[in-house]
C-alpha cells in the first residue's frame, strides 16, 4: 500500500517539494530536496506520475523527468490555487499539485520540445527589439523636441530627425555628443532586428504549416509563425470556438439563474498571439473601410454597419482563429 502513485512536485531554483499519495490517497512521501538529490531521488525511483506547475523552467524539467520513465503532466497555475489549503508554504503547494492531478476534469499542458522553446526565443527577441527601439525613438524625438526640433511620427522619421541633429551647429557640443550615442544605440537595435526577423522569415518559411497560415486574409508571417510556435497540437481543441476561447477571445460568461450575461472577452492565454492576431484583423478592416472590399465578406460588412470598428476587429480575430484551427488540424 506504500506504493507512489501520484506526486505533486513544487519547483523553485534550488529547493524542491515533493508531496507523494499511495492508491489509498494516503500521503506516503513528504519531502524537500536539493536539485541535485532531487534528479537522484527520480532516477531510483519506480515510474510515476508527476504534476509540475506550468512555468519557463518546467518544460525541460519535465522532459529530464521524462527520460527516467516518468509520466509528467504540466498544470496551469491558476488551475491549482483552489486547492491549496489555509497558508502558502511549499509543502502546500505540492499537495495541492498532487490533489489537482487527480481530478478527472483537470486540464495539462502540453510538454514544449528543446526545438520549439528555440524557436520562441526568437519571437521574444524580436518583441524586446520592438520595445527597446520604440522606447529609443521616442527618447530621441522628446530629447529633440526640447531644442526645437520637430519630427513627424513614424520609426521612418528618427533617421531623418538624426541626421538634421547633427548638422544642426547651434546645438550644445554636450547635447550633440548625447544624441551621437543615442544615434548608434538606434543603429545597434535596427541591425540586431533585422538579423532576427531573417530568421524568423527563415524559419516560418521552412514550416509547411506557417506558410499555409500566412495565406488567411489578416494574418502574416509573423503571425503565422506565432500560431505555429505557440499552438499545442491543435488536435487537443474539439472546435474553433474552443481554440479561440484558449486565445481569449471569446466574451466572459457571468450568467446566473438563467439568465445569461456576457462581457468583454476573457483575455485569457497568449497575449502577444492574441494581440497579434487583433491587430491583423484591425489592418483588414482599414483596408475594408477604405474601399477595398476583395476580403471582405457579407457578414464582415453587415458588422460593420451594426458594431463600432474595435468590436468588429475582435469578431475578426475571432473568426480567423477559428479558421487557423481548421488549417492547422485538416491541412
Amino acid at each position: 500500500m506504500d506504493e507512489i502513485i501520484r506526486i505533486g512536485l513544487d519547483t523553485s531554483k534550488h529547493v524542491y517539494q515533493l508531496h507523494g499519495v499511495n492508491a489509498a490517497e494516503e500521503p506516503v512521501l513528504r519531502k524537500k530536496l536539493r536539485r541535485k538529490e532531487m534528479m537522484t531521488f527520480f532516477e531510483r525511483l519506480t515510474p510515476t506520475v508527476i504534476a509540475i506547475e506550468a512555468c519557463g523552467g518546467s518544460h525541460h524539467l519535465a522532459r529530464s523527468l521524462e527520460t527516467f520513465g516518468h509520466e509528467v503532466r504540466l498544470i496551469p497555475p491558476q488551475y491549482v490555487k483552489p486547492y491549496v489549503k489555509r497558508g502558502k508554504n511549499d509543502a502546500a503547494d505540492a499537495e495541492a499539485l498532487c490533489e489537482a492531478m487527480s481530478r478527472p476534469t483537470m486540464r495539462f499542458v502540453p510538454v514544449k520540445s528543446a526545438e520549439r522553446q528555440a524557436a520562441l526565443m526568437l519571437v521574444g527577441l524580436r518583441d524586446r527589439l520592438i520595445r527597446n527601439q520604440t522606447q529609443l525613438a521616442n527618447g530621441i524625438r522628446g530629447y529633440a523636441a526640447e531644442f526645437g526640433l520637430i519630427a513627424a511620427t513614424g520609426l521612418c522619421k528618427i533617421e531623418p530627425l538624426l541626421g538634421r541633429i547633427a548638422a544642426d551647429e547651434n546645438l550644445p557640443a554636450l547635447a550633440r555628443e548625447l544624441f551621437a550615442v543615442q544615434a548608434e544605440e538606434y543603429g545597434l537595435i535596427q541591425a540586431e532586428l533585422k538579423v532576427i526577423e531573417a530568421k524568423l522569415t527563415a524559419w516560418h518559411r521552412a514550416s509547411s504549416c506557417s506558410r499555409r497560415l500566412a495565406q488567411i486574409p489578416g494574418v502574416g508571417p509573423v503571425g503565422a509563425s506565432m500560431l505555429t510556435m505557440k499552438t499545442p497540437d491543435p488536435g487537443l481543441f474539439r472546435s474553433g470556438r474552443q481554440f479561440a476561447a484558449w486565445l481569449g477571445l471569446t466574451p466572459k460568461d457571468h450568467s446566473t439563474a438563467g439568465k445569461v450575461r456576457l462581457g468583454v472577452i476573457t483575455r485569457a492565454g497568449d497575449e502577444a498571439l492574441r494581440s497579434t492576431l487583433i491587430v491583423g484583423a484591425t489592418a483588414l478592416l482599414r483596408r475594408v473601410r477604405e474601399g477595398s472590399r476583395k476580403n471582405a465578406s457579407p457578414w464582415l460588412l453587415d458588422l460593420l454597419k451594426r458594431k463600432p470598428p474595435k468590436l468588429v476587429a475582435v469578431a475578426l480575430a475571432n473568426k480567423i482563429a477559428r479558421i487557423a484551427w481548421k488549417l492547422m488540424v485538416s491541412g
